[in-house]
């Protein structure tokens, strides 16, 4: 201020010219970040001076300086502003705001000054988030205050783009309708919105549809307000593109157009493919970025993959379609950029090959999966992201192959020719795992982190509001059992039992997860130990609690593959005593499980089911969405998809109202299928699984929003359960 009062002075006096007294203008508005401030830290906002610094042609930065209640943070975005006060969060005041839990409870009422100015640069451009069926499997009928919270914390954490699908729905509503479609018909195509994902991804089509004209309406209001955001924010909102899917009955219509039917679909039929030389093919596409440009405005990254998961080329030169998919994307968006997913085959050589490499991004699902990886190599010099999918389809398992990160990243990105330009976070649900969410994110900021042991202290000292021995006991343990995965075939945690389909021989939940454990269960129990024995006074945040009933939670999960195999031994020898006390011990760990998981808001089943009743607008429309979403996460479709196609239980997830509605029902009547056979000699009574869960998914019991007991206590019980806590 005294500056501008001098340089006012001194143009009046004719010393400088008078326009020098008008300050240069900044390079962007703070107001977004000041109104995040608002809703993250209402109490302490106003001790935040934003400035804006200007990028021009170098990294994103931010620097954090101040004195005690005068908190300065200069960033390059409103969004980078908000990851600098997240890091001094951390590094000053020694709290967290996690993805989920907290601990800005334990803020002072004065903002503490950094010892010294915290400063940190990107070292990747690209800062990618949210996988393709994030929509589906973290809650697809999130409100918008949900989604600001969504949108706050990836801000936070650094990121700048979004995956952004929401809406996707009317583009194609509009778009075909333009194409000979009627309403009824494009809305019959059109699944409901937990499963849409996998029609945007060309797997399926038409389950559990129509959905009304009002919610399609309801959803392009939401994702307005969600483009906004991000935009205003300075991230960049990365929309779904067209690539050539057509609705059924398209050949009818069109009659001669060149259509590549795509087959099956682990059970699903798949919807046919327009082949991108085709005329039609080009008119179509335009309309497309036409009715979405309409509805969300322009954008510069624009997702899409052709062939997923097995779809089928017939006799179209894949080189050939992907010029024609770019091609139109490039005379819609002159510039834009084709961002495709690294999974399995995907992307095929012949479509990198095919298209300027400059327009292209690949969003690595498997940079910490596999061994033996040359990315340049493999994806011909196209830039990508590192990234990881350390979660498939919202399982409430803990870990990650986080060691893998810490080697892998700074040696790919370092390495000579290196094509590596970003960071991907996939996991296929968002908001599950906080301290794999915080560490992955951190490494596209200098310094980046390569010590876990270094890492996971300061995670533990800042999480729960302050330094304390015991919490960085159980993040040592952590970060060497859960968060110390090896690469070679595997991204993410076994799942629990508890939660699969009961048999005497099974060993996952999902048909894809990994059949064992994959770290030390017993050294990981006494993480648990630890954290019941956190200060009293840290434990009150939201993410003590959090955590603890996560811990407690995958603790209980692991030891029932501890006790299946005694099951099983127990059966074979026809020892009835011993089987019925261990079936009767299974179902106490469920039913403890259970009133563990009631303890925390995030592990309701009520809490998961409460958007999609709030989305409706009448009785007929609760109905459906309730059963979209416990479809979802149980049968997955229809029987076809669940039996032959192995997707019953893929979405398995532990929470308060699932374990006991339908995982212990399950086993207490196949446990007593086990027993009844012993006692008759005969065979065990064939059970009708996808009945049973079928009746659960359509019963639309109204489950609690509100949780109950104490997570300490459970938690205890838990740990006095295991007999880990002994000393």
């Amino acid at each position: 201020m005294q500056q501008l009062l001098a340089c006012g002075l001194l143009a009046g006096i004719g010393m400088l010219p008078a326009f020098a007294a008008t300050p240069a203008q900044p390079p962007f508005d703070t107001a977004p970040a000041r109104e995040a401030l608002q809703r993250l830290l209402p109490r302490q906002q106003a001790q935040f001076a934003l400035v804006a610094l200007d990028r021009g042609q170098g990294a994103d930065r931010f620097e954090v300086h101040g004195t005690p209640g005068h908190i300065v943070v200069a960033g390059t975005s409103p969004a980078v502003i908000l990851t600098g006060v997240e890091a001094y969060l951390e590094q000053a005041a020694h709290v967290g705001i996690g993805w989920p839990g907290d601990s800005l409870s334990r803020l002072p009422a004065t903002l503490p000054a950094p010892a010294a100015t915290i400063a940190r640069r990107a070292v990747v451009p690209d800062r990618y988030a949210l996988n393709d069926t994030d929509d589906g499997y973290s809650n697809a009928y999130l409100d918008w205050p949900a989604w600001e919270r969504k949108i706050d914390r990836l801000a936070l954490h650094g990121i700048d783009e979004v995956f952004m699908p929401v809406g996707t729905e009317e583009v194609y509503r509009r778009t075909f309708r333009d194409f000979g479609y009627s309403d009824a018909e494009i809305r019959a195509w059109i699944p409901a919105t937990a499963h849409q994902p996998w029609w945007l991804l060309q797997n399926m089509s038409g389950f559990d549809a129509p959905v009304s004209p009002q919610q399609y309406a309801r959803r392009v209001a939401l994702a307005r307000k969600i483009v906004a955001r991000l935009r205003v924010l300075g991230m960049v909102p990365v929309f779904p593109g067209y690539f050539g899917t057509v609705p059924d009955g398209f050949a009818t219509k069109h009659p001669g157009a060149k259509l590549v039917p795509q087959g099956m679909w682990v059970g699903f039929r798949r919807p046919g493919w327009l082949d991108p030389r085709d005329p039609l093919y080009a008119k179509i596409a335009a309309d497309f970025y036409r009715q979405q440009q309409a509805l969300f405005g322009d954008g510069t990254m624009y997702k899409m993959d052709l062939l997923h998961e097995g779809g089928r080329a017939g006799d179209v030169p894949v080189a050939d379609a992907a010029r024609g998919v770019m091609r139109a994307l490039q005379a819609a968006h002159p510039g834009a950029r084709w961002v495709l997913l690294g999974w399995q085959h995907n992307p095929l050589p012949a479509v990198l090959d095919a298209v300027d490499h400059q327009h292209l991004l690949i969003v690595d699902g498997l940079s910490d999966r596999y061994d033996g990886l040359d990315r340049e190599r493999d994806w011909h010099g196209v830039p990508y992201a590192f990234g990881s999918i350390p979660n498939f389809g919202g399982h409430s398992t803990l870990g990650a192959n986080a060691g893998v990160w810490l080697k892998r990243f700074a040696a790919w990105r370092d390495k000579p020719g290196s094509k590596l330009r970003g960071i991907a976070w996939m996991p296929e649900a968002s908001g599950i795992d906080p301290a794999a969410f915080a560490l992955f994110t951190a490494l596209a900021w200098e310094p980046v982190p390569h010590d876990g042991a270094a890492w996971f202290k300061a995670y533990a000292d800042n999480r729960y509001g302050g330094a304390d021995a015991h919490a960085e006991a159980a993040w040592r343990i952590l970060g060497t059992t859960a968060y110390a995965m090896p690469s070679g075939e595997w991204s993410e945690p076994q799942d629990s039992l508890f939660n699969a389909r009961p048999s005497l021989d099974v060993d996952t939940a999902a048909s894809w997860s990994p059949p064992a454990m994959r770290y030390d269960g017993q050294r990981f129990d006494r993480s648990l130990c630890e954290l019941l024995q956190v200060a009293p006074a840290l434990r009150e945040t939201s993410a003590y609690r959090y955590d603890l009933v996560d811990v407690a939670r995958q603790a209980l999960a692991n030891r029932a593959r501890v006790l299946l195999p005694q099951v099983r031994a127990a059966y074979v020898a026809k020892d009835a005593a011993r089987l019925h006390a261990l079936d009767a011990a299974w179902l106490d760990d469920m039913m403890l499980l259970d009133r563990l998981l009631a303890s925390d808001p995030d592990f309701l089943l009520g809490h998961w089911l409460a958007p999609a009743r709030a989305a409706a607008g009448n009785g007929a429309e609760a109905a459906q969405f309730d059963d979209d979403q416990r479809t979802l996460i149980t049968l997955w479709g229809g029987r076809q998809g669940a039996d032959e196609g192995g997707l019953h239980d893929y979405a398995n997830r532990e929470l308060s109202g699932l374990v006991s509605g339908l995982y212990a029902p399950r086993w207490r009547r196949f446990f007593a299928s086990l027993e009844q056979s012993l006692a008759t000699g005969k065979s065990p009574a064939k059970i009708d699984w996808y009945a049973m869960e079928h009746a659960w998914a359509v019963s639309r019991t109204q489950e609690p929003t509100t949780p109950q007991g104490d997570p300490w206590q459970l938690a205890s019980a838990v740990a006095q359960r295991l007999g880990t806590c002994k000393p």
